[in-house]
């Protein structure tokens, strides 16, 4: 079977942004291409000889493909309009898109080879497929799968956001996941005493992801709910999410998205309850923070990892 292939030219600024919305269209498993290179980059490639490297040269390529089953005209234009939409506040650079054909290939398993189990403090993450070692047995062990939902706890701001949860859950309590993606953050916090979650997400895909790293972990179906949907703008939305009655909103997700959420999360939230976020690139820090300042939050405490931010506020 041949995939078209699709290649598109933006900034290192607008990639974040841009795979979102691609995945917002359907488009799943997009490459990046690009020159950044990260504190935490330079120093697992140089220890600490690691030199002061300035590479990001603002270039991004994002590759994706489509099957022949796609209306490929009818996408490439709506990913067109909406590059012409993001244009207008933010810069993309060129936007070109460039397109070729290639063989088919096994994505879903292909990437398995690159996914290892690994801690998280001392949380331990390991793959639905890998076996858990005898002498891990006794640890905190969160199985995932992310399937083609983001979410495996490889990521600074997935980590960022589990070590919060591991600082503020206690038994007992109702969270609310925001882009719930693979589910990993809710299973993080069933293990630690949460009672009750629900799990909002655009994609679809989050649905059977989180089942099924539900099913891995021995969550019961009922411990954790699964919407798709908006949560911004959709008032049915918010209305089958319930007001008031979090204890935790927690919301890994850019921060372009979360200065908009970020008064919403407060109807929520019970009094008291806390607001844990990331996905924020360090050059955005202070207009999150200023989001959550201007919806009444106050501000608990900011942790970072590499160029990512969290910031934990509490209702008051």
């Amino acid at each position: 079977m041949k995939w078209n292939k699709f290649r598109l030219k933006t900034t290192t600024e607008a990639e974040d942004v841009i795979v979102s919305i691609l995945m917002d269209l359907g488009i799943e498993g997009v490459e990046i291409e690009d020159k950044v290179i990260t504190d935490r980059d330079r120093q697992d490639m140089f220890g600490d000889i690691a030199p002061n490297m300035q590479m990001d040269d603002g270039i991004a390529y994002l590759t994706f493909y489509l099957d022949e089953d796609v209306e490929k005209e009818a996408m490439i234009e709506q990913v067109k309009e909406e590059l012409e939409d993001l244009r207008s506040f933010m810069d993309i650079g060129e936007g070109t898109i460039e397109e070729s054909t290639t063989e088919d290939l096994d994505w879903v398993n292909n990437w398995k080879q690159y996914f290892k189990q690994f801690y998280v403090d001392d949380i331990l993450i390991i793959p639905s497929w890998e076996e858990v070692k005898e002498e891990d047995k006794d640890k905190m062990i969160i199985h995932i799968d992310p399937g083609t939902a983001f979410g495996t706890g490889m990521h600074e701001t997935t980590q960022l956001c589990m070590k919060q949860l591991k600082k503020y859950v206690t038994s007992g309590m109702e969270l609310l996941d925001v882009g719930c993606g693979s589910g990993i953050l809710s299973i993080v916090a069933f293990k630690l005493g949460a009672k009750h979650g629900v799990g909002t997400d655009l994609d679809p895909n989050a649905i059977l992801a989180t089942e099924e790293n539900k099913e891995a972990n021995e969550i019961p179906s009922e411990q954790m709910d699964v919407l798709i949907g908006n949560l911004i703008d959709d008032e049915k939305m918010k209305e089958s999410v319930g007001y008031g009655c979090y204890d935790i909103v927690v919301a890994n997700i850019l921060a372009d998205v979360l200065v908009p959420l970020t008064p919403v999360a407060m109807e929520h939230l019970k009094s008291g309850g806390l607001y844990i976020t990331s996905g924020i690139i360090d050059t955005k820090e202070t207009e999150v923070r200023d989001a959550v300042l201007a919806a009444g939050f106050e501000l608990i405490e900011t942790t970072y990892q590499g160029e990512w931010v969290s910031i934990t506020a509490r209702k008051k």
